[in-house]
């Protein structure tokens, strides 16, 4: 049986994305979904979701649902799967059961698999054995040559056992990666690997060769930490007759120190860069060059030109450097590029989420006024609150050391007058526009002789309870007459026992 075509031209492409649900969906996964989806959708094949889980000593509740949650945030839509339906169904590997063991058994009945019955406890030995000479670990193959009648008395007993797979000790494995070309290995590195476990379940090995041969599976994009398994996966294509997928072992990611991605380097859950208020187009442009380029400049690329651009032949076997400042400068370049009522609509949940029950009730009509005054200023979703708060809060609660500052820290009482003043004069005003505001407050700080920066910065600290906001003038017009007036106010008696 030969090696699967290195030139995918012409072929009918079918991916799968087929996450384990033994944790949560982290860059990792989404990379792989990401390149399996833009593959198809360039070809106008077909995008799988198949939920693999078979390891149900590590199955987390909610992990099923936390994968499809990711994949619908990044916009990766797919058209078999085990909501949607298809062809191939089920898509959920423990409703597919009898199609491993009849694999297994197909596998034993040709002399490529064999019934292992040795205990935990002996493999521990062996392996504590192995560790002790510094011999590579593996199975020693005890049960590959049971005699026939011991055989069967154990199975009539019903002796707990496994399926391990038969690998051949001789001669040589190869199998095409689509990045990498043809890596071959030596069959005396591959031990006797179980293929279908004492409880029934197929492992990894045996149930995703079988499903991606039964889903027709064009390509198997997975990390490069799946290319020891390879060998195995090819072997066993060969022993149930099967033409195998063609392999992309993607590179790995990196952190910043060049150690493989882990949580040391801050989120690695797709779901917890959503929450701290990532854009999915950010983050697909971003996960999209962990491995893969357009050229050798271009860093912000939408949705539609990677789908019309993407290629196996740009997929680079180099790691890939998970750069979390270059992803906060991309969602910023990706803020900033939203209309102003699309930026409003996705702050509104962050300010919803934020706000303490004693706030104004954020509303889109609100929200889509203050966009244009902080939009240049974001780099993620969750800056609008700290940045926002003050239109939302009844009450502006700041001391007479934060209105102050250095600047009037000696001189309280021409502080409490230029307080003062700016209320009389913004109470006369005929038109609350912040081009009126800003003629009356630029001309009463001429006339109080202080500088814009000294006079601004108190009004900003009175109104907003803070050094830095957005454009005080707009600000002022947006918070309206009333509660600009009221809040000077406040601070005015908040500094009249300092000014004596």
């Amino acid at each position: 049986m030969g090696l699967p075509s290195a030139d995918p031209l012409g072929m009918i492409v079918r991916t799968r994305y087929a996450p384990s649900p033994t944790g949560l969906p982290h860059v990792g996964n989404m990379r792989a979904a990401l390149f399996d989806w833009l593959l198809a959708r360039n070809a106008g094949g077909t995008f799988i979701l198949r939920i693999e889980d078979t390891d149900r000593e590590r199955y987390v509740d909610g992990g099923v649902e936390a994968q499809m949650e990711a994949l619908r945030w990044l916009g990766l839509d797919w058209d078999e799967g085990p909501d949607v339906g298809g062809p191939h169904a089920p898509y959920t590997q423990s409703e597919r059961l009898a199609l491993y063991l009849e694999a297994a058994e197909r596998l034993v009945a040709n002399g490529k698999a064999y019934h292992c019955f040795c205990t935990p406890e002996r493999l521990g030995e062996l392996r504590r054995q192995q560790q002790a000479a510094k011999q590579p670990p593996g199975y020693d193959r005890r049960c590959r040559a049971l005699p026939p009648q011991e055989l069967a008395e154990r199975l009539e007993a019903d002796e707990p056992n496994v399926i391990r797979f038969a690998s051949p000790t001789e001669g040589e494995t190869s199998f095409r990666d689509a990045i990498r070309g043809v890596v071959t290995v030596e069959n005396r590195t591959i031990d006797d690997f179980v293929i279908l476990k004492s409880d029934g379940y197929p492992t990894y090995h045996l149930a995703s060769v079988v499903d991606d041969k039964a889903m027709a599976i064009s390509h198997v994009f997975r990390g490069d930490e799946w290319i020891p398994s390879a060998p195995r996966h090819a072997l066993i294509y060969t022993a149930l007759g099967y033409e195998p997928s063609l392999f992309v072992h993607l590179p790995s990611i990196l952190g910043a120190d060049r150690k493989r991605l882990a949580k040391r380097h801050g989120s690695t859950t797709v779901l917890e860069y959503r929450d701290a208020g990532y854009l999915p187009e950010a983050m697909v442009n971003f996960l999209a060059l962990l491995g893969w380029s357009l050229d050798d400049k271009t860093e912000i690329i939408d949705r539609e030109t990677l789908v019309r651009s993407f290629s196996l032949d740009r997929v680079s076997a180099t790691p890939g450097i998970f750069d979390a400042d270059k992803l906060r400068w991309m969602n910023g370049e990706y803020i900033r590029a939203l209309p102003e009522d699309e930026l409003a609509r996705r702050i509104l949940p962050f300010l919803q989420r934020e706000l303490p029950e004693t706030a104004r009730e954020p509303d889109l009509e609100l929200v889509g006024r203050i966009v244009p005054l902080i939009q240049t200023r974001m780099e993620l979703l969750a800056d609008a609150y700290p940045l926002t708060a003050f239109f939302f809060t009844r009450e502006i609660l700041v001391t007479a050391d934060d209105l102050l500052g250095k600047r009037f820290a000696s001189e309280p009482e021409v502080a409490l007058a230029a307080l003062t003043a700016a209320t009389e004069r913004l109470g006369a005003l005929p038109d609350w526009t912040h081009e009126g505001i800003q003629s009356a407050l630029r001309g009463l700080g001429e006339e109080l002789g202080l500088k814009p920066r000294d006079f601004f910065g108190l009004l900003r600290m009175a109104v907003t309870g803070s050094t830095v906001s957005p454009p005080l003038f707009e600000s002022l017009e947006i918070l309206g007459r009333e509660v600009t007036l009221e809040r000077i106010g406040d601070a005015g008696r908040t500094l009249r026992p300092a000014a004596g």
